[in-house]
């Protein structure tokens, strides 16, 4: 077997790649080792930046988000019991879009089931081998069959448990955990707000975002090794009415629908690329979700590897590859800063004592006020909140 591109993984950063792929008339193969109902039915990311947006509609690929997306012209910043707007039209002439990375998944397969993709669910012992050379190959069984495809280029776009990022060789990890979690829910009760409500409160972090104008996305500041088991739905949602309340405003409680508990941490791989491999999304960096970064840093790469793909391969250019890695990773530790600063701002931390403690929060109430206070902070905040550019020319 043959073919241009292997990409594997069919999460959103391979099967928009795939795509961007079509378009230009370049042959790929997906490999995925999840069932087709399990990548349909992960639960992710909810919020897209203006970039991610406006790359969807450029690939033709935004009919559904048009439909069933919410656009929010900013965030509330919350503390002390006083809501504050963040306006990001006024402030940068940008916008975010509620849109769950389900929905978006959705869509993408549906598209290239249309378009009559090569997609392959549930393979198994998938290796890239010959990364060093012009003709890489992939070996992976199918069906029970073992069978290899060899390509001119490998993309891992296969999270941070995948076969790839570990096949380049000296590859090192730069790593931050945090001592916390957070504990999300989704329930079936419209939103309570118009724009996300990201809440400073003395017990923990708080955070109200949605799915749809029909479902909520709610989330608590748990600690690092906490049980869901111990937090029933009265528990959570006396959680929330502490941590989200304000005067002359409600929180409506309904039926939860899902919950879990998500650990918090930053990782970045030292390279993105190595022989005829690249990697996209969670292979090469993860962010805490405080920021929204997550969904958009992938589509980001994707944009940025795409196009350098389609020099590569169809105008024999490969600047935009050997360039890929270095300016890929320019992108996201600028997008990890700003996540890390967002949950440090916003999330309760430990301290060996209670006037250390209250130190802390008193320093973060402090740096709110400013932001808050301040254009010139709402502006920077709106900025990297609605979204970098994608490339830099």
């Amino acid at each position: 077997m043959r073919t241009q591109v292997v990409i594997i993984g069919a999460g959103p950063a391979g099967l928009l790649l795939g795509h961007i792929l079509h378009r230009a008339g370049i042959a790929f193969t997906i490999l995925e080792a999840r069932s087709r109902e399990y990548v349909l039915g992960r639960i992710r990311a909810g919020v897209l930046e203006q970039g991610s947006v406006d790359a969807l509609a450029e690939l033709g690929l935004d009919a559904d988000l048009r439909e069933r997306g919410l656009t929010h012209h900013g965030i509330h910043l919350q503390f002390e019991g006083v809501r504050h707007h963040v306006d990001f039209v006024d402030l940068v002439g940008r916008t975010v879009t509620i849109y769950g990375q389900q929905a978006l998944v959705r869509h993408l397969l549906a598209e290239h089931d249309r378009l009559g993709s090569d997609i392959r669910f549930e393979v198994a012992d998938v290796t890239p081998t010959g990364l060093d050379g012009s003709s890489p190959s992939v070996s992976f069984t199918d069906a029970g069959a073992a069978t290899s495809i060899d390509g001119e280029v490998i993309v891992g776009a296969d999270g941070f448990h995948g076969v790839c990022r570990p096949a380049i060789p000296g590859i090192r990890s730069f790593e931050r955990s945090f001592p916390f979690g957070w504990l999300g829910i989704l329930a079936e009760v419209p939103p309570s707000t118009d724009d996300l409500i990201y809440a400073l409160h003395a017990d923990g972090f708080a955070m109200h975002s949605m799915r749809s104008l029909e479902v909520s996305r709610l989330y608590l500041q748990v600690d690092h090794d906490a049980s869901i088991d111990d937090w029933s739905d009265a528990r959570i949602w006396d959680a929330l009415q502490t941590r989200l309340g304000v005067d002359g405003w409600t929180l409506h409680e309904g039926e939860v629908i899902e919950k879990s508990i998500t650990p918090m941490r930053s990782f970045v791989a030292s390279t993105m690329a190595h022989g005829r491999l690249f990697l996209v999304g969670d292979a090469g960096h993860i962010v805490p979700p405080t920021g929204a970064k997550g969904l958009n840093s992938a589509i980001a790469d994707v944009v940025l590897l795409g196009r350098a793909l389609v020099a590569g391969l169809q105008e024999a250019d490969e600047s935009g590859l050997r360039g890929y890695s270095d300016a890929a990773l320019a992108r996201q530790w600028k997008v990890q800063q700003f996540s890390e600063w967002m949950t440090d701002l916003l999330h309760v931390h430990d301290a060996p004592d209670a006037s250390a403690r209250e130190f802390a929060y008193r320093s973060q109430v402090g740096r709110l006020e400013y932001v808050t206070g301040s254009r010139a902070a709402r502006q920077s905040l709106a900025e990297q909140y609605a979204g970098l550019p994608f490339i830099t020319e």
